[in-house]
């Protein structure tokens, strides 16, 4: 666990790297506005990305929950971020949907967060 936990804040990295380099390509690139939104996603997941691992490390029950939610967010924004990242500047979609799945991956990971740390809070606190 603690192997695949680096190697999200190392991919962490990677996504927030890549957030910039939208948010540059929106900024200075005609046609480019929609990677504000790719750079907004993927900025905002890759510091999320870094919390949850850190509470996957943290140990306790609930780790592998935090874990799942991570690994969940992380496969969810790459694949809506180069979905439309791929249609802005090529033109052309990874495959239908693709955005979309990224999407609701995103919504389910968040959906985990939420189950990981109510159940937290209800084995700290019952």
């Amino acid at each position: 666990m603690q192997r695949l936990s680096l190697g999200l804040d190392a991919f962490a990295g990677l996504m927030g790297a890549s957030g910039v380099a939208a948010a540059a390509g929106a900024a200075h690139m005609a046609g480019g506005a929609h990677l504000s939104s790719v750079a907004l996603v993927l900025l905002v997941h890759a510091a999320a990305l870094l919390g949850l691992t850190l509470r996957a490390r943290d140990g306790g029950a609930n780790a592998r929950l935090w874990l799942a939610a991570a690994i969940i967010l992380a496969a969810g924004t790459t694949l809506f971020s180069a979905d439309v990242t791929f249609l802005t500047l090529w033109g052309a979609r990874l495959f239908p949907f693709a955005a979309p799945t990224g999407g609701m991956a995103m919504i389910l990971g968040w959906l985990v967060v939420f189950w990981a740390g109510l159940s937290d809070y209800l084995q700290r606190y019952r």
